[in-house]
C-alpha cells in the first residue's frame, strides 16, 4: 500500500494564500468591466472589442493558480513508497568538562572566559556527527549537567542553563571533575573510545588533577586541555551588584587576579595522550578541535536504527508547475477571429 508522507506540513499554510489570490483576479476582472462600461456602451464595447474573451481570462488566472497549487505540493517535500533501512550510528563518547568558578567571569576574554567557551561549546555540538556527548559543570565540586546523549538538542538546552551558580561551592577542583567523568559518566565496561575536553583557567591546587589525569590515562581516556586566561599577568574578577555597579572580587581587601596554570594543564594532557591548547586571551574553535583530534578516532558502533526511507517526488508537481505556466503563456486573452 502506497504511503503519503509530507516532510514540510507547515508549507500548506500556504493555501491559504489561493482564495485570496482567486479574490484579487475576480476584483480585478470586475474593475475592468466597471472600467470599461464607464467609457462606453454594452453595445458599443461589444462592436470594438468583439475579440476581448473574459473566458479566457478566467481561464489564464486558474491556470496560475493551479501552478501555484502545484508549488505549494513541491514545498511540501511529498513522498511516498516507504522501505525500511537500518542505519548503523558510529561514534565516540566525548564529555566537556566546563569550569564555572567565579573565575571564569574574568574579561581578558570578551565577553568572559564562561560566555566564550559555552559558544564555542555550541559550535562543537553543531559539527558532532554521530557522537555522544556529556557535560560536567564544575567548581569545588563537579555536577553532572548532560548525561551521554545523542539528542544534541537536549545538550544544547544543558549548556544554555550552565552559569557560575551551576555549582554550589565555589573554588576550582579539576581532579573532582576528571574523577566524575572517568568513574560515573564513561561506561565502565568498556576501556577505548573515550575522550574528556577541559575548559578552564587551571588554577587548581587541591584535588590533584595530575593523578587524576594519569589514572583516567590508564583506562584509555583521551583528556584535551583548553586553558583560558591570562598566564602572565592574569586578570580581575567582576562582580555586578543588583543596581548594575560593578566592582571586583577581593581576598582581605585586595583585589583578587586570576592567572591562567599552563604547566598544570599540560601535564593533565600529557598523562592521557591528549593535548593542550593555550588559548590565553584569543579566541578558539573547539570545532577544529574535534576535527582534527576526535573525529578521525576509532569510532564505536553506538546503536542502530531502522527508519523508513521515501521516494522523493516533488520534482513532478514542479514540471506540473512549470507545464501550467507554459500553457498560460500560450493561452491569448482573445478569441481568434
Amino acid at each position: 500500500m502506497t504511503t503519503l508522507r509530507l516532510a514540510n506540513y507547515d508549507v500548506l499554510w500556504l493555501l491559504w494564500a489561493l482564495p485570496v489570490l482567486a479574490g484579487l483576479y475576480g476584483y480585478s476582472f470586475y474593475r475592468k468591466r466597471r472600467a470599461l462600461e464607464a467609457f462606453a456602451s454594452h453595445e458599443l464595447l461589444g462592436r470594438i472589442n468583439a475579440q476581448y474573451s473574459m473566458k479566457r481570462q478566467a481561464g489564464k488566472a486558474v491556470l496560475l493558480l493551479l501552478a501555484a497549487t502545484a508549488v505549494i505540493a513541491a514545498l511540501t517535500g511529498p513522498g511516498w513508497n516507504p522501505r525500511p533501512e537500518k542505519i548503523q550510528r558510529r561514534g565516540r563518547d566525548l564529555v566537556i568538562l566546563l569550569d564555572v568558578s567565579r573565575s571564569m567571569l574574568a574579561e581578558d576574554i570578551y565577553p568572559n572566559r564562561l560566555e566564550r567557551a559555552k559558544l564555542s561549546i555550541s559550535e562543537l555540538i553543531d559539527a558532532l556527527q554521530g557522537d555522544r556527548v556529556g557535560i560536567i559543570a564544575f567548581a569545588g565540586t563537579a555536577v553532572l549537567k548532560c548525561p551521554l546523549t545523542q539528542d544534541y538538542a537536549f545538550a544544547r538546552m544543558a549548556l544554555a542553563d550552565i552559569t557560575t551558580q551551576s555549582v554550589s561551592r565555589g573554588g576550582t577542583q579539576i581532579g573532582d571533575a576528571i574523577r566524575k567523568a572517568t568513574g560515573e559518566v564513561f561506561d565502565q565496561m568498556e576501556r577505548d573510545y573515550k575522550d574528556v575536553i577541559l575548559i578552564t583557567d587551571g588554577e587548581d591546587h587541591e584535588s590533584f588533577p595530575v593523578k587524576a589525569a594519569e589514572k583516567a590515562g590508564q583506562e584509555g581516556i583521551r583528556v584535551f586541555c583548553i586553558g583560558l586566561g591570562n598566564d602572565q599577568e592574569g586578570s580581575r574578577i567582576p562582580i555586578t551588584d543588583a543596581a548594575g555597579n560593578k566592582t571586583f572580587a577581593k581576598y582581605k581587601g585586595q583585589e583578587i587576579w586570576t592567572k591562567l596554570d599552563s604547566q598544570m594543564l599540560s601535564e593533565v594532557a600529557l598523562k592521557t595522550r591528549g593535548k593542550y591548547w593555550n588559548v590565553g586571551t584569543g579566541t578558539f574553535n573547539l570545532d577544529e578541535l574535534y576535527v582534527q583530534a576526535i573525529l578521525p578516532a576509532d569510532r564505536k558502533e553506538l546503536e542502530s536504527a531502522t527508519i523508513l526511507q521515501y521516494d522523493e517526488k516533488f520534482q513532478i508537481f514542479l514540471a506540473l508547475a512549470l507545464g501550467l505556466l507554459v500553457c498560460e503563456a500560450a493561452v491569448s486573452e482573445r478569441k481568434k477571429v
